[in-house]
């Protein structure tokens, strides 16, 4: 008697443990990324910005995109154009998909960063990419929605400052809800899976 009741339980047991991991297999597991996981976050939602061609852009714009965002300024002698020139092998290495990449940059230095100096600039590294700009006034409220951290170091002369700045990219999937904050040297590699990873799931 005792004997039969504890096959039934054993039985019991393995219909219980084959049921949960049916459940289990079946569920959506959380994507793992590389980098920063910002999923959720509560801002840098969106902007209203003027890109090197004079129009004004959204984040909306690039539906169907994922969007890569950068803070930097043209003059600056190392992080800023080590971080374009990642972002412009990352896209070759997307192939096909690589389309479906949209690089952004936002001069934290408008004083300097005309319209002409920032198209130029963008074409050293891929005439798809962005550059936007705003106001000094609109882009103090901008970097604070952002966290962005941004100061002017004067120099020698008055045209010869430079700018501290944040060093990372936000990254925004192809529904424009932001997904990931990599940081300045992580590498191409890392963050070329990050986005395969995103476009994968988008698509």
């Amino acid at each position: 008697m005792k004997k039969r009741i504890a096959l039934k339980l054993i039985a019991a047991y393995a219909i219980a443990a084959g049921s949960a991991g049916l459940f289990t297999a079946c569920s959506e597991q959380k994507a793992s990324f590389n980098s920063i996981d910002l999923t959720g976050a509560d801002y840098a939602k969106g902007f209203e910005l003027t890109d090197h061609n004079g129009q004004v852009r959204h984040l909306t714009d690039f539906a169907g995109k994922v969007v890569v965002m950068f803070f930097g300024y043209t003059q600056c002698p190392d992080v800023c154009p080590t971080s374009m020139s990642e972002l412009a092998e990352i896209k070759k290495a997307l192939g096909k998909d690589g389309a479906r990449l949209q690089g952004i940059f936002v001069t934290v230095d408008p004083q300097r960063d005309t319209p002409e100096v920032l198209k130029a600039y963008m074409e050293n590294f891929d005439p798809t990419f962005l550059a936007l700009y705003a106001t000094p006034e609109k882009l103090v409220d901008l970097a604070k929605d952002y966290k962005v951290y941004y100061k002017k170091v004067d120099g020698k002369t008055p045209t010869s400052y430079t700018m501290d700045h944040s060093a990372g990219s936000y990254v925004y999937d192809t529904k424009g809800q932001l997904r990931l904050f990599t940081r300045y040297g992580s590498g191409a590699k890392l963050l070329t899976a990050d986005i395969q990873q995103l476009l994968k799931s988008g698509s």
